[in-house]
């Protein structure tokens, strides 16, 4: 996926379009989450779509519970989900930072292997 070290660095048009597809990645992955949280609250706690909505990404973005679910179901469902959100930022964090990291040490080591060449 990404190149060794005994490659150059890639072009700045050639990184643009890989963080561009980090970040798809990303978008899909909270969609489906939102998608997932939203189908969950109305499922188990009978809430309308624009509730639902809220509640899942309140979430998802890290601001934690609008309000109690009333049902036994409802706070399973949540408390799951509210793990799952913790994991879903922390995965997209990654993998938004994982090219970027690359691409700043990549950058010191090609470095590296040409002053030790001449």
């Amino acid at each position: 996926m990404y190149e060794r070290r005994s490659q150059p660095p890639i072009s700045r048009k050639a990184f643009i379009a890989r963080m561009t597809g980090h970040v798809g990645i990303v978008c899909v992955v909270i969609l489906a989450s939102l998608g997932a949280g939203m189908a969950g609250f109305v499922l188990f706690e009978k809430l309308p779509p624009a509730d639902a909505f809220l509640h899942a990404a309140s979430l998802l973005g890290g601001m934690g519970f609008v309000e109690t679910p009333d049902s036994l179901r409802g706070k399973l469902f949540a408390g799951v989900f509210a793990l799952y959100a913790g994991l879903v930022f922390i995965a997209s964090f990654g993998i938004l930072l994982a090219p970027v990291l690359h691409r700043l040490l990549h950058k010191f080591h090609w470095e590296d292997d040409e002053s030790d060449s001449g």
